[in-house]
């Protein structure tokens, strides 16, 4: 037999092995479900590719190393969960930390390639919080990683820094009646520099990206250029969060990615009763001033956020991204019923689903499976929608188990860094 027909002969063998289900959702949706022994890859194929490449273009394989700087309160658990699935799916190892710094990598020290877990090294994928460090990080990763972030509008971001935090942020915990106009309208009456936490309360956009969150724009603007330089050296894409599906779409055009790898639902979201329903144009400025510093990198890429969507054809951008909210929608509906609706924690009662709160004065939303659900499908709906925090507990556990002879036993770490703020929560941990 010619060696072609005999390659061929092995491959139909190997695929007789495999369960394989085509479940038809629709005229044109098919989901493909693979099940081999403990390997499980499920995941659907919801729609076409809208804006194919141009005919001259060569197809780029799937680009399966990256570093995502997850900043906070920027809908960075979004993103965080996008990369573990798609890491999963494609069996790639990702990075998590060392347990003394429990689920981000001892912020907000400086990030240091010890404070990453053995049996997760060397990662393909990153995405827990860090502050930036770029040595520090292109030694853990390999040549070719991708590096991307995501910033927010620092007012909407200021708010829900300062209510998701108030307990833990010493300014924050100063002002009376945890009023957010009365911190704004004197914020040096509550904020001190160099205190535990004290970033969360002045230019975190520019600390997590590895900055200097004490320098003004206004007093010295080189800095800001210089900063905004050194962003634009190293990320690839930054992405913007009030045009989540938009980044999205330029995300997956970057990695060579499937419109179907960045479907998502959204994690880590407050209840109506913890958030401002809108800020007042006054409060807006107000948080924009003390935050002068993240206000200047924010709208500077913004700016080049939308070049780029111009760059790329902005219909064509605009039509991805409205089949990725469709494609969403249908993907929440057959996931958590026909109303998927987001539920306070208490009404939950899939442990493994049920975020992580950060005080009694804030209520953080998640999903619940529909009872009875089993098998790949429930294990997929599942995942879409696991809080950070048992996401990476699951990781951790199975990438120790594929580690073998790596899971040896942990350093201890000198100097460990003040316990974070993400407690673990007790009771099951994980699928």
């Amino acid at each position: 037999m010619p060696p072609i027909l005999q390659r061929l002969q092995q491959a139909t063998k190997m695929m007789s092995r495999r369960k394989i289900l085509l479940l038809v959702l629709g005229c044109s949706t098919v989901s493909l479900l693979i099940h081999q022994g403990a390997q499980l890859s499920w995941y659907p194929k919801l729609f076409p590719l809208s804006c194919p490449p141009l005919r001259n273009s060569l197809p780029r394989p799937k680009h399966m190393t990256v570093a995502f700087l997850k900043t906070h309160k920027t809908a960075g658990t979004t993103v965080q969960n996008i990369l573990f699935r798609f890491a999963e799916r494609h069996n790639l190892t990702v990075a998590l930390p060392h347990p003394s710094c429990e689920h981000q990598f001892c912020y907000p020290r400086n990030f240091s390639a010890h404070f990453v877990h053995p049996a997760t090294r060397p990662p393909h994928v990153l995405a827990s919080h860090l502050r930036f460090d770029r040595a520090e990080l292109e030694r853990l990763m390999p040549p070719g990683t991708v590096y991307v972030t995501i910033l927010r509008e620092p007012a909407a971001m200021f708010e829900s820094l300062f209510s998701y935090y108030n307990q833990y942020c010493p300014a924050f915990r100063r002002v009376p009646n945890a009023s957010l106009e009365a911190f704004l309208r004197a914020p040096e009456a509550y904020y001190r520099a160099g205190e535990h936490f004290a970033m969360f309360a002045h230019n975190t956009l520019a600390y997590d990206l590895g900055g200097d969150n004490e320098r003004s724009p206004r007093d010295d603007a080189a800095y800001l250029a210089g900063l905004i330089r050194q962003v634009e050296e190293v990320f690839s894409l930054v992405m913007i969060a009030e045009y989540f599906d938009e980044s999205l779409v330029l995300l997956r055009r970057l990695l060579a990615w499937d419109l179907e790898d960045v479907l998502y639902a959204k994690l880590n979201a407050r209840a109506a009763s913890s958030r401002l329903a809108a800020i007042p144009a006054a409060l807006a400025r107000a948080a924009r001033t003390w935050n002068a510093l993240d206000a200047g990198l924010y709208d500077h890429f913004n700016a080049t956020f939308w070049r780029r969507v111009a760059r790329a054809g902005r219909a064509c951008v605009e039509r991805e991204a409205r089949e990725l909210r469709e494609a969403r929608q249908r993907l929440l509906r057959r996931c958590f019923g026909d109303e998927p609706l987001l539920r306070p924690a208490a009404q939950i009662r899939t442990k493994q689903l049920q975020p992580w709160q950060p005080s009694r004065k804030v209520d953080i939303m998640g999903y619940d499976l529909p009872g009875g659900g089993a098998g790949p499908a429930t294990e997929a709906c599942l995942k879409l929608a696991m809080p950070e925090v048992q996401y990476s507990n699951y990781l951790l556990r199975k990438q120790k188990r594929r580690g073998g002879a790596r899971a040896r036993p942990e350093p201890v770490l000198d100097n460990p860094p003040p316990r974070p703020i993400r407690v673990l929560p007790r009771g099951p941990q994980g699928p």
